[in-house]
C-alpha cells in the first residue's frame, strides 16, 4: 500500500513540474519602460525564431514606442511591418510599413517598406468574379516600387507581380463585358473591351477583347467600326484562334 501511495505522488509531482516547465516555455516575454532597444530586439527576434511572428511584430514596435525617433526605432518598424506580413497579419503589416513610410521615406528601407504595403494588398487578390478592390490597390503599390525603386530587388519581386494584378483587372473588365454583351447591352459591353485594348496594354485577354468587340459592333449594325476591330485583330494575332472566329464572323455571320 505504502509503495502505491510512493508512485501516485511521485506522478503527481512530475505532472506539476511539467505543468511549470510548460507554462515557464509558453509565457510571452515583458517589456518594462527601462528596457533597452537592444534587449527588447533580441525578445522580439526571439520570438520570430519561434515562429510566433504577430507577437514578434508587436514588440518590434514597443522599441518605437519607447525610443521615438531613433535609428533602433526605425529599424524596428520596419521588422515589425516584415514580422506581420510573416504571420499573414497583412493589415498590421501595411500599418507598420506604412507608419515607416510617413516618418521615414528617405529611410535606409524605404523600398521594402512600399513593397510591403504592395504585398499586403497582393496576397488578398481574389477571383475575378469577386470585388478587385485589392488588385487595384495592390497595382498602384506595385507601379510606386517599379517607378521610385526601379534598381532595388524588390523592384525585381513587384514586376511579376504587377503583371498579374494588371491581367486580374483586365479580366474583370472582360468578366463584366460579358455579361453585358449577353444580355444585349452593346454599348456598356464595348466599353469595357476597349477599356482592356487601350488601358491595360499586352494582356492575355486583347484578342478575345477584339472578338467580343466586334460582336458587340455588329449586332448594333456598326460594320465599319468591326471592319476595323477585326483587322486590329488580324494585324496583332493572326494565328490566334480568336482571330480565325472572328475573321469568321465578319465573312459569314457566323
Amino acid at each position: 500500500m505504502g509503495h502505491q501511495v510512493w508512485v501516485k505522488r511521485a506522478l503527481m509531482l512530475a505532472l506539476v513540474v511539467t505543468v511549470s516547465a510548460c507554462g515557464r516555455s509558453n509565457r510571452q516575454a515583458t517589456v518594462e519602460d527601462s528596457t533597452s532597444p537592444q534587449q527588447i530586439m533580441v525578445l522580439a527576434n526571439a520570438e520570430v525564431e519561434r515562429g510566433r511572428f504577430a507577437r514578434a511584430g508587436d514588440l518590434y514596435l514597443e522599441v518605437e514606442r519607447l525610443y521615438p525617433y531613433t535609428v533602433e526605432a526605425e529599424n524596428a518598424v520596419i521588422q515589425a511591418a516584415k514580422a506581420y506580413q510573416a504571420g499573414k497579419k497583412r493589415l498590421e503589416s501595411r500599418a507598420a510599413a506604412q507608419r515607416y513610410i510617413d516618418f521615414y521615406p528617405a529611410g535606409e528601407f524605404a523600398a521594402l517598406a512600399h513593397y510591403l504595403v504592395a504585398l499586403s494588398y497582393y496576397d488578398q487578390i481574389v477571383d475575378i468574379g469577386r470585388d478587385q478592390s485589392n488588385t487595384f490597390e495592390a497595382l498602384q503599390a506595385l507601379r510606386i516600387v517599379l517607378e521610385r525603386f526601379p534598381n532595388t530587388e524588390y523592384a525585381a519581386l513587384a514586376e511579376p507581380k504587377f503583371t498579374t494584378a494588371l491581367n486580374q483587372l483586365a479580366g474583370k473588365e472582360m468578366d463584366v463585358g460579358r455579361y453585358y454583351l449577353k444580355r444585349d447591352q452593346f454599348a456598356a459591353a464595348i466599353g469595357r473591351f476597349e477599356a482592356v485594348l487601350n488601358e491595360y496594354g499586352e494582356t492575355p485577354h486583347r484578342p478575345e477583347a477584339y472578338h467580343r468587340l466586334i460582336e458587340a459592333y455588329l449586332s448594333l449594325g456598326l460594320l465599319a467600326e468591326a471592319g476595323q476591330a477585326g483587322a486590329r485583330l488580324a494585324a496583332e494575332y493572326p494565328d490566334s484562334s480568336w482571330n480565325a472566329a472572328a475573321q469568321s464572323l465578319l465573312t459569314t455571320g457566323r
